[in-house]
């Protein structure tokens, strides 16, 4: 089974001279869940912005097969959905049917087609009834649900959700499990939640120091590096 991501030996300085990554190797594979744990500054985020080029480094990265270049961007960036950790940074139409049906818009989809993507998102994280409202009337688990279906109307192959869980309360949380654990893409949490990353993942990685320094099941990566389920670090 081919990789849907494969990163090699990539590495990145940022222009003051901060060396976020420093020869990372990984793979993500189809259908499959990986969280992705390390403390602040340890080279997540940073990780996570080569998958798009939004961020170029040293290395190779490939996206279903494409590496991450110039000449494939757009493609490339169909087929990751990134959902943000605040959903107000996605949200920013008038109403939540105008919200899903952008990203297909601009894919160059006829308005009809984009709308029946949107519908048939809204429809598939069950909030087909907010369509018609505005954004900043929803709650935080509404927006999160609106903020993935604007992803889900692009087709994407692979999520990857930063820090899903935040402003969600744990009934929020535990439905956002169950969205997600119905959802056929491949997907990477990137996340402090130790309980949300365990309900869901395959796998975890550790980064430290720019990194990956371990990885296995959520309990082992836990165990290894001495997290507990009680008091976890922020993450960034």
């Amino acid at each position: 089974m081919n990789p849907v991501i494969e990163a090699r030996d990539l590495r990145f300085q940022y222009d003051d001279g901060t060396v976020a990554l420093r020869g990372v190797d990984f793979r993500l594979y189809p259908g499959e869940t990986v969280a992705v744990f390390g403390a602040n500054g340890s080279g997540k985020t940073t990780f996570v912005l080569h998958l798009n080029g939004l961020l170029e480094g040293q290395g190779s990265v490939e996206v279903c097969g494409l590496p991450v270049a110039k000449q494939n961007l757009a493609k490339i960036r169909q087929k990751v959905g990134i959902v943000f950790q605040d959903s107000d940074d996605q949200l920013f139409m008038p109403t939540v049917l105008e919200d899903v049906t952008f990203g297909p818009l601009n894919l160059g989809l006829t308005p009809e087609a984009a709308f029946e993507r949107a519908h048939r998102a809204l429809h598939q994280v069950g909030i087909d009834e907010a369509a018609a409202k505005a954004p900043y009337h929803l709650s935080a688990g509404q927006k999160k649900r609106v903020a993935i279906a604007g992803i889900l109307a692009m087709e994407p192959e692979i999520l990857v959700l930063d820090e899903p869980t935040t402003f969600l309360d744990p009934p929020g949380q535990h439905a956002l499990a169950e969205l997600l654990r119905g959802l056929p893409q491949a997907k990477l949490l990137v996340t402090h939640d130790v309980e949300f990353a365990a309900a869901l993942a395959d796998r975890a990685v550790f980064f430290e120091k720019g990194r990956i320094a371990g990885e296995g099941t959520v309990a082992q990566v836990i165990e290894r590096f001495g997290w507990s389920r009680a008091v976890i670090p922020s993450t960034g």
